[in-house]
């Protein structure tokens, strides 16, 4: 009888253990703060496209391609901070204002550009174009060079033409003088009455008569020391455009 009762003690003591057991919250262990799951967007480039149109002048003719003045311009910029990714070209010697426009229609550009420049003329002069030829193609191809940098005309910038006639190949002859100022009268009020940066290089070209190293050869084109006479006030022209 004694052993019975102490057996049923102890199944009471088993019963309400378990249900005290039961009864318990369930173990909840500490919570372990997750990291955030951010996915990887690679940065954006920064550095900025440079489209420059033009004839041998733009193209350098005779020097080498980093002698070139646009490429010129961008080296200075990049040294402000301000990068370019590699210079694109449409620009071949001989080039008049016709033969650039259908080089351009005939490329595959990137739909905008955050600089164009535009260095066109000195053939229409020296085969004889007339200059009111001249105006209308001048006129389109800026329009063109508004286009390309997404309607920005800020964005684009003219360069007169330079004087060959203070070259070997010019022989100092004044009519050649006479009628490149002609022909700059005109894109110079084209590019003026479209609110677009005009810089003017002709005066420069011409200082380049007194000066040593700075014609090449016996040809009517320039060296890389007067290109970079050519590229600095155009740096500076570029840093406006892109603040």
């Amino acid at each position: 009888m004694k052993r019975n009762f102490c057996t049923l003690i102890l199944g009471l003591v088993i019963i309400i253990s378990a249900f005290e057991g039961c009864s318990r919250s369930p173990f909840i262990p500490d919570k372990v703060p997750l990291t955030p799951i951010v996915p990887v967007v690679p940065p954006q480039s920064t550095e900025k496209t440079y489209l420059a149109l033009g004839d041998s002048y733009t193209i350098g003719e005779g020097v080498d391609a980093s002698q070139r003045y646009p490429t010129q311009a961008a080296a200075i910029l990049k040294s402000q901070g301000i990068i370019f990714s590699q210079v694109q070209y449409i620009a071949q010697t001989g080039w008049t204002t016709a033969n650039l426009a259908a080089a351009i229609a005939s490329q595959k550009l990137l739909s905008t550009y955050d600089i164009v420049t535009l260095l066109i003329g000195v053939n229409d002069q020296y085969q004889r174009g007339d200059t009111s030829g001249y105006r209308t193609n001048f006129t389109n191809l800026l329009n063109t060079a508004v286009v390309l940098t997404g309607y920005k005309p800020k964005h684009v910038v003219v360069l007169s033409i330079p004087d060959y006639g203070i070259t070997p190949f010019g022989a100092g002859n004044p009519t050649i003088g006479i009628q490149i100022d002609q022909f700059n009268a005109i894109n110079k009020s084209v590019t003026l009455a479209k609110d677009i940066a005009y810089i003017d290089i002709t005066g420069i070209s011409r200082a380049a008569a007194n000066g040593k190293g700075l014609i090449l050869g016996a040809g009517p084109h320039f060296t890389g020391t007067e290109y970079g006479f050519w590229a600095a006030p155009l740096a500076v022209q570029l840093a406006k455009a892109m603040k």
